[in-house]
């Protein structure tokens, strides 16, 4: 078979290569805005000018061509003779390179980055140099302000006293370490930078591995946190609140991890002191309310009924005296049922037996609508509770809400009230608001001082702290006052 050298006929024929024209990289260069690109003589007179460097150094061809490059240096760089040192460099070695400060026509400076290039012909004799400038400085200053913002960051870190900021490497060797480091673990950076940080655990934690299983939680989830004893350097323990978080550079690689640790142990003794108070109280509460209701049904069942039979006794007694005896003892009756009266409302006020009987919504309706209606107010009660709380809950709630009508009637003078009870956030809200004078824009939580505050509402607010809520007082929408608390459902729970 015989192979021709023809192209194919479906292949047009490939223009002839051309050379660039003598001229071309003359135009390439001219032709460049981002650059200062020029010559000098073996002097350093400038020899050719292109448009970036008339753009970055604000001099024409005309005003520079012939000039001593030394015009683009500071005085304190001519001083030092650094351009024509520059120069000689360059000679010796091919090239020189350097970043600096360099001035423009107008006198004003900016950051160059500088290569001079020295350029010899065939036979080795210096012709001059090649010279190209870039104006560097909006680079100079972001790399400054991040210089500066990373020392800031770093001074703000280390000036730290009350957390212990330091980074691991991704191994849980210590790399860093801040003063509050030091003044809460007694580490100083010379004694544990280097060493693995389960340093800080106490021995029942290395048996299971925890500070190896911490980095490998923050590494899967982001983050880890959580509160334990960790140990000083002495020895002794402190309770701490640890967060770790892993670092990822832009390409994924794990680069090490942020340490921040808090001493709670002060707050850790602080809150069991107060659960130990709130139990404390808790059963002192309840010891209270068990005796109420011994003492309710006591007179419930013995004085009450007595008077009751005292009562009947003395209405056969007065159908059979003459009319004018009689109306002693008639007299002598009333007064025995006016008795009964107070000591039922006695036996109510010790242990509302709609508690025992009915739904905490059910007791509150029919005790506001015994009380509210003989005070002469009009109430409203609203209720969305998701479950019935617990016996424990509904009393206190019962009683703040018999202390706060009774608040009501002594120093609002209002006339409605509205009454409303809300499952949220694992406890019941309830809002009492009436229409009477209310209370002033500055008004704060009662003051442990009797003198300035109302009895009733320090014992609202106990009761609702000692149950693991909260209490307040404010202004309602209708310019009287609203107490808000909210009691948890579940005893021991609190939220701030």
């Amino acid at each position: 078979m015989v192979h021709s050298g023809a192209m194919p006929a479906d292949h047009p024929a490939e223009p002839d290569f051309e050379r660039p024209a003598p001229d071309a990289y003359r135009l390439i260069v001219d032709s460049v805005v981002d650059y200062a690109i020029f010559m000098l003589d073996p002097t350093g007179r400038i020899v050719t000018w292109n448009a970036g460097a008339e753009r970055i150094k604000g001099y024409s061809p005309d005003d520079i061509l012939g000039k001593h490059f030394s015009v683009f240096y500071p005085p304190d760089d001519l001083e030092a003779r650094k351009p024509w040192y520059e120069l000689e460099v360059a000679a010796e070695v091919g090239r020189f390179e350097d970043e600096g400060w360099r001035l423009r026509k107008d006198g004003t400076r900016f950051w160059a980055n500088v290569i001079i290039t020295a350029l010899f012909d065939e036979s080795g004799q210096l012709r001059g140099f090649a010279k190209v400038t870039r104006d560097m400085t909006e680079r100079m200053r972001a790399e400054e302000a991040l210089r500066s913002s990373e020392e800031r960051f770093r001074l703000l870190v280390h000036g730290v006293l009350d957390y212990a900021i330091f980074m691991l490497d991704p191994a849980g060797r210590v790399i860093s370490w801040n003063a509050g480091a030091e003044r809460i673990k007694g580490y100083s950076a010379d004694d544990i930078v280097g060493e693995h940080f389960s340093v800080f655990y106490p021995p029942e934690d290395l048996v299971t591995r925890k500070p190896w299983r911490e980095l490998r939680v923050a590494v899967d989830a982001g983050r880890f946190e959580d509160e334990g004893w960790r140990l000083r350097k002495d020895g002794t323990r402190f309770w701490a609140n640890v967060v770790i978080t892993a670092l990822f550079d832009e390409s994924g690689q794990l680069r090490g991890f942020a340490k921040v640790t808090r001493d709670m142990t002060e707050r850790r003794r602080v809150e069991q002191t107060l659960t130990e108070q709130r139990r404390l109280v808790g059963h002192l509460v309840e010891a209270q309310e068990l005796e109420r209701r011994r003492i309710a049904w006591d007179v419930h069942d013995d004085s009450i009924q007595s008077m009751v039979a005292v009562g009947m006794r003395l209405q056969l007694l007065a159908n059979r005296l003459p009319e004018q005896e009689a109306a002693v003892v008639r007299q002598l009756d009333e007064a025995v049922r006016a008795s009964l009266g107070r000591l039922r409302n006695l036996v109510f006020r010790l242990r509302p037996p709609e508690l025992d009987r009915h739904s905490l919504a059910e007791a509150l309706d029919r005790y506001f609508t015994d009380v509210a209606g003989s005070w002469g107010m009009t109430y409203r009660l609203r209720h969305e509770l998701d479950h019935e709380p617990p016996a424990e809950s509904a009393i206190t709630i019962f009683r703040i809400c018999q202390e706060a009508l009774t608040n009501i009637r002594k120093h609002a003078r209002a006339s409605e009230v509205d009454v409303s009870l809300t499952s949220t956030d694992g406890g019941t809200l309830v809002e009492i608001a009436d229409d009477g004078v209310g209370v002033g824009d500055d008004v704060e939580p009662p003051s442990e001082d009797p003198v300035s505050d109302h009895f009733g509402m320090i014992e609202m607010r106990e009761r609702a702290e000692t149950a693991g809520g909260w209490w307040s007082v404010g202004r309602s929408p209708r310019g009287g006052a609203v107490v808000r608390f909210w009691i948890p459902t579940a005893p021991g729970v609190s939220r701030d």
